[in-house]
């Protein structure tokens, strides 16, 4: 069972952090990021990009950046256990300090995740706990809720599940659509997610049950 440990060390000296950014598809959260610390926004550099589709179109984007990318399909993988080794292995060996979910269909299992202890992050278009899983937007609408929105979240081997570190609300309009929803949740989930990983690459935080919250200064 995934348990919180003590706050860990990502920064050393503002040095920029190795982050490895795993995708299944367009990649418009990986642009988010990457423009995040081109602008200085991040303190990060994106050392790897992986993704579990060889057709995942931001593997092209990332190429054409000069960014190394690597295509782990699962359907290789006798199970979900050996996949996380594999991956585990591949993102160990390029000292990758902090793993960025964005759009990596795939559910991460405790292997993976004590391999990298609060060092997984998740951006998810719900305001967890709120319409985990697929389809989220979807589910909002069918739901009928007023308010929807982004979760940036650890990462444990529950689906969406792990503790909060940032939020945004979405006014859910009266004529959305999937689309129209989506659209909006989108451009939050591309201003909340770099923040959200500046805050882990900064420290001055702590786990507290279900929260990321700002440790004291007296603890720090």
């Amino acid at each position: 069972m995934w348990r919180p440990v003590p706050e860990m060390a990502i920064s050393v000296e503002n040095t920029p952090v190795p982050l490895a950014l795993l995708i299944s598809g367009r990649g418009s959260n990986l642009r988010a990021v990457a423009q995040a610390i081109d602008d200085g926004r991040v303190n990060g550099i994106i050392r790897v990009v992986v993704s579990n589709r060889a057709d995942a179109a931001g593997l092209e984007w990332a190429r054409a950046q000069a960014i190394e990318t690597l295509v782990l399909p699962h359907q290789d993988s006798p199970s979900r256990g050996a996949y996380d080794e594999v991956l585990v292995q591949a993102l160990k060996s390029r000292g990758v300090r902090l793993v960025c979910l964005a759009g990596f269909m795939r559910v991460l299992g405790p292997a993976f995740c004590e391999a990298f202890p609060q060092a997984v992050l998740n951006v998810h278009p719900s305001l967890l706990p709120s319409f985990p899983g697929a389809d989220a937007q979807a589910q909002a609408l069918a739901h009928g809720v007023r308010v929807s929105g982004v979760t940036v979240h650890f990462v444990t081997p529950e689906l969406d599940a792990g503790p909060i570190i940032q939020q945004s609300a979405v006014l859910v309009r009266d004529d959305d659509t999937c689309e129209t929803l989506s659209a909006r949740i989108l451009v939050e989930e591309h201003r909340v997610y770099p923040e959200a990983i500046q805050r882990i690459i900064a420290g001055g935080w702590h786990v507290d049950g279900r929260r990321v919250v700002t440790t004291p200064v007296s603890e720090t």
